[in-house]
């Protein structure tokens, strides 16, 4: 048999496009690419050999099919179940049906992938691959791509495979041997790329092949390295940021897939590790404080030595470890470091270290309170209460009257704890005790009211001596927990409250200038006269007193006021205006000759001149009309007792055909009774009926009975 001779294959016009008609009709066809002439069929004599080449180097085979043809004068497109054929005059190309997975191999191998997936994607619409295969391809690309370098790209193609496990990147974060080795799938895919290995590893190496290749392309040979990377060569540091932010996406978007624990625990606690190492401080404090899986042995010396106290603060308290979660916000409310809470973006030259300190602080107390708020280990809130108290009280008080835990403190140890410096704090603890948890203990009511009673006391005192300053300013100074001012604060509790001991309080306060609060105690002991002198004579609130007066219920108590007023003693002045306003408002009530006998011989006349007039004026008045209540009372008392013999001497006449109004049998000579409506019953239904109801049902105690003649007054 002749040997076939080379022949040079000339490009076939558009409609002879084999490639087009392969990719569009047939997909899974590729051209068969011999370059030994040996290994082909002698196809015949006409015309000579027929030698075969390769066109599309994309689509290949080891084996090829050479058909027989009459005449290659003109080129045509044969058929049949085996292949496909086209015949020229100087050249037979064949395509044969291979497996799908093969055709991809080929395109990943010469890092075709995007044509890769398309071809996978068409596939998968024809019905000629599987979904699962698809995602499978997808994580393989990805694998290549990330050894590549190219992690974006990389990362991109693994979201899309949804059959591709978190657990596959692991070996990329942590080096073997570690908690999660076991759970590493040992899936190499096509063999296509490298075992897992360490980012930093990966990224040498292909730096190294990124090295190798700039030479052998000085010296003409081609490489598969990305030319943008021979052309702008990346640094180590840029490849290593990128392929940490890259990761961290595709953690993030597993965290909303379906994991068994053991790898929510390898993706979070990565997680972790990534953001610490792009020093992500705003996600790893979020991520720390959210609901998390993290394994905290895992992190806690890592992130200790990093000096990330606050998110390590965080995972302790997310994990429900109180005591080493408050035992770091400690030191950090203690001596807080500025760069742990210095925003990444800002620069630390331009911030004043001051302000940062007492923000930390009160940063750090807060983050303790809102612990200590929902625990009811009562030794760990006393062991944390001081220091929150000295940064912030308020963060104190919020630990102390908290709702959110299941059983309250011991009321007693808190207050014994509390320090004694701290008296806001106790007065607040205190007043959370009587007025929300309604305590009735009257050891509370009275530890409050002389807290309260000792403060206005000293407040009192400071202003004295300081008569220059403002009280309004003083006051606010000493209550920067409470809006309203001590004094008032006082003053409402010893109204409202009667299980303190008032004496107690009294003593207290006796040298000082709280008069009113002074007279609220007298009125607790019924000290009525010092009441009335407090009111009258050192707070001169002559309405407070006439209001007090008329609580007392007695008209002597004006009269006592109205002395009051005009001999106050202790060398004040009459207060004549106070008096006359007295008898105005109230003169009516009062007996005039006692008023008279009051007066002071010095009290000029014509103040009181139309007060007393009118006084007598209106005494007289109700002279006469009590003398007109009186006779009317008795006339109609006259009227009601003749009406009644009126209606005692009555006769009835009774015959042997009278009937019973109530039982119906004839009356005889019975006992019988007749009611003020005239309805007359025997005795015997007369002690069912009683005597205040009728056979009619008419009471005659509630429904009285009025008759003509009878005297009636509206």
């Amino acid at each position: 048999m002749a040997k076939p001779e080379r022949a040079v294959l000339e490009p076939l016009g558009e409609e002879f496009d084999i490639s087009t008609h392969f990719r569009t009709s047939i997909r899974s066809l590729a051209v068969s690419p011999f370059s030994d002439s040996e290994t082909l069929i002698y196809a015949g004599t006409k015309s000579g050999a027929l030698v075969l080449f390769s066109v599309t180097p994309k689509y290949s085979s080891s084996t090829a099919l050479v058909s027989e043809t009459a005449s290659l004068d003109t080129p045509r497109i044969t058929s049949s179940s085996e292949g496909l054929s086209l015949l020229r005059t100087v050249a037979v190309m064949c395509y044969q049906k291979l497996p799908c997975d093969e055709q991809i191999k080929d395109l990943l191998r010469r890092k075709n992938f995007k044509e890769a997936i398309s071809l996978a994607e068409d596939l998968e619409c024809a019905g000629e691959m599987s979904k699962d295969m698809l995602y499978f391809v997808h994580a393989q690309i990805g694998f290549l791509l990330l050894f590549d370098l190219q992690f974006e790209e990389a990362v991109n193609h693994f979201l899309q495979s949804e059959t591709m496990q978190p657990s596959e990147i692991f070996p990329f974060v942590m080096k073997d041997p570690n908690r999660w080795s076991l759970l590493i799938p040992r899936n190499r895919y096509w063999a296509m790329h490298p075992p897992p290995a360490p980012f930093e590893d990966v990224i040498d190496d292909g730096l190294l092949a990124i090295q190798r290749a700039a030479f052998l392309k000085k010296v003409g040979v081609e490489t598969a390295v990305n030319d943008d990377f021979l052309l702008n060569p990346p640094t180590r540091s840029d490849l290593l940021e990128s392929a940490v932010k890259h990761i961290i996406r595709y953690l993030e978007a597993s965290r909303q897939k379906e994991l068994v624990s053991a790898v929510r625990e390898g993706v979070d606690t990565l997680l972790m590790c990534l953001y610490r190492t792009l020093n992500s401080v705003d996600k790893m404090e979020k991520l720390a404080s959210s609901e998390n899986n993290c394994v905290v042995e895992e992190l806690e010396t890592l992130l200790e030595d990093s000096g990330h106290l606050r998110t390590l603060a965080f995972l302790y308290a997310s994990k429900g470890m109180s005591s080493k979660a408050l035992a770091i916000w400690r030191i950090l409310g203690r001596n807080y470091p500025s760069r742990l809470l210095k925003d990444s973006s800002m620069d630390e030259s331009t911030m004043d270290s001051n302000v940062w300190d007492i923000s930390g602080k009160e940063t750090a107390a807060a983050e303790a309170s809102k612990i200590l708020e929902e625990s009811s280990d009562q030794a760990l809130v006393l062991q944390h209460l001081g220091w929150i108290a000295d940064i912030n009280q308020h963060f104190a008080i919020q630990i102390l009257t908290s709702e959110k835990r299941e059983s309250q403190l011991s009321p007693d140890d808190i207050i014994t704890a509390i320090d004694s410096k701290k008296v806001e704090m106790l007065q607040r603890y205190i007043q959370w005790l009587i007025e929300e948890q309604e305590s009735c203990d009257p050891h509370f009511h009275s530890l409050y009211a002389l807290s309260l009673a000792k403060s206005a006391v000293e407040l009192d005192s400071t202003q004295s001596l300081d008569s220059s300053s403002d009280p309004k300013i003083s006051d606010q100074s000493l209550n920067s927990i409470f809006e309203q001012p001590i004094r008032e604060r006082l003053q409402i509790f010893l109204q409202s409250s009667d299980l303190y001991d008032p004496e107690e309080v009294l003593h207290l306060i006796e040298g000082s200038e709280l008069w009113l609060e002074k007279a609220i105690l007298y009125r607790k002991l019924g000290q009525e006269a010092l009441v009335l002198r407090i009111l009258a004579l050192k707070l001169e609130d002559s309405e407070a007193a006439e209001q007090y007066c008329a609580e007392i219920g007695r008209s002597d108590a004006y009269v006592q006021l109205l002395d009051m007023y005009l001999d106050p003693q202790n060398g004040k002045e009459p207060m004549f205006k106070a008096a006359v306003r007295l008898l105005h408002n109230h003169g009516e009530s009062l007996d005039p000759f006692r008023v008279l006998e009051t007066l002071s011989p010095d009290m000029p006349l014509q103040i009181a001149s139309e007060t007393i007039l009118k006084l007598l004026k209106a005494r007289f008045h109700h002279k006469c009309q009590g003398q007109i209540v009186h006779n009317t009372s008795r006339a109609l008392d006259l009227e009601a007792r003749l009406a009644r013999l009126e209606e005692r001497s009555r006769h009835v006449q009774i015959n042997d055909e009278s009937l019973c109004d109530s039982c119906h049998a004839r009356l005889g000579t019975k006992l019988f009774a007749m009611y003020p409506d005239d309805t007359v019953v025997c005795y015997k239904c007369y002690r069912r009926q009683g005597e205040s109801t009728s056979v009619t049902g008419r009471n005659f105690k509630q429904d009285v009975l009025i008759k003509p003649g009878w005297l009636v007054m509206d």
